[in-house]
Parts: structure tokens; C-alpha cells; sequence
């Protein structure tokens, strides 16, 4: 019996030791530890989040991991402010859980960029985000100014024919016009992409 009695001992201790080397008394999830501060792409009226497939695969080989970059699906094609900042305030929360960040970057598309600083300035986003990038953003649908403590890049085109360059440029942003490209060529444009870069890494 007592032969028994110390076998069985000694298998439940390892598979104790199995237990815990595994995880099993750990279920907490690991963070996705970043390097960069992760980037959120937010599309535009009737837009998805494969809008950015061409910017998040120019930023990828530029050295952004997977898990420094986000699109976001908002709920709202017609670009109601108060249900897809929601979303945003969502997503941004869950990237910051999930990846340890203090903070997160926004990329966004036409009434994405109103959107976007619409919960910058309603729903707790002031604290939450680092830097906002606008891409042919309706931006003057939701405030003239860019918000205080963020640094705010507006990249606009001359040939849009969307979105008004007037309601692009924000005061107190770093408004850059292009050429050659329309609403949705701002999307897949390699100098677009690289002033993205340029916006992001500043």
C-alpha cells in the first residue's frame, strides 16, 4: 500500500509542475507587447476596414508589426458621430488592454476623421490618443481647431471631389495638399502612405 500510496504522489506532483508550466494557474492572458504605439485606421461613409489594406501593408514593411495596427469596422456606414465614436472608444480600450500602450495613433479616412475627433473631444479620447492622421477627413463636420495635447496631420488632395478641401484643414494641424489622386486614390497612394509614416513616427 505504501508502495502505491508514494507512486501516486509523485505523479500528482508532476503533473502539478505540468499545471503550472503550462498555465493552467495563470489564465490571465499576456499582453501583446508593442514596440510602436499602435495604430487604429478608421474608414469613411460606406467604407469597411479592408479600406486599408494597402496603407496597413506599406506601414507592415516598413517595420509595424501585426499587433501595432488595428481597422476598425464601424457600425454606422452613414457616419452617425455618436455610434461610431462609441465603437472607437471600444476599440481604442480594448488595443490599450490588449497591448499594454499608454496610447494609441488613429489613421482615418474621409468621415473617419470626424468621426475619429468626435471621441477625441466627446468620449474620453484626449488622454487616449497620441496622434491623429486624417486622409481626405471631413474633419470641419465636427471642429475647426485640432484638440490640444495631440498632434494632428491632415493630408488632403486638391482633386477630391468627396470632401471639400475646406472642411479638411483643421487650425493648429499640420495640413499637407496633394496632387494626382482622388477621394479613394488617397487610400492607395505610396507618398500618401509615406507622409502616414512621416505623420506617425514625428
Amino acid at each position: 500500500m505504501k508502495k502505491v500510496s508514494s507512486s501516486f504522489r509523485l505523479m500528482l506532483t508532476v503533473l502539478l509542475v505540468f499545471a503550472c508550466s503550462v498555465g493552467v494557474f495563470a489564465p490571465q492572458q499576456a499582453k501583446a507587447a508593442t514596440t510602436r504605439t499602435p495604430v487604429i485606421f478608421v474608414h469613411g461613409l460606406g467604407g469597411t476596414a479592408s479600406n486599408f489594406t494597402y496603407i496597413e501593408s506599406y506601414l507592415s514593411r516598413q517595420g509595424w508589426a501585426s499587433n501595432e495596427l488595428y481597422a476598425i469596422e464601424l457600425p454606422s456606414k452613414s457616419g452617425n458621430q455618436l455610434l461610431n465614436a462609441a465603437t472607437i472608444s471600444r476599440k481604442v480600450d480594448e488595443v490599450l488592454a490588449q497591448t499594454g500602450s499608454q496610447k494609441v495613433n488613429i489613421v482615418a479616412h474621409s468621415m473617419g476623421g470626424a468621426n475619429s475627433l468626435y471621441y477625441i473631444l466627446n468620449n474620453g479620447g484626449l488622454s487616449k490618443v497620441d496622434k491623429l492622421v486624417t486622409i481626405g477627413g471631413a474633419n470641419r463636420l465636427t471642429t475647426n481647431r485640432a484638440p490640444d495635447g495631440i498632434k494632428v496631420t491632415s493630408i488632403y488632395t486638391i482633386n477630391d471631389q468627396i470632401v471639400a478641401n475646406q472642411l479638411s484643414m483643421l487650425d493648429g494641424a499640420n495640413n499637407i495638399r496633394v496632387f494626382g489622386m482622388a477621394h479613394i486614390g488617397l487610400l492607395y497612394s505610396p507618398s500618401v502612405s509615406g507622409l502616414i509614416k512621416t505623420a506617425l513616427e514625428e
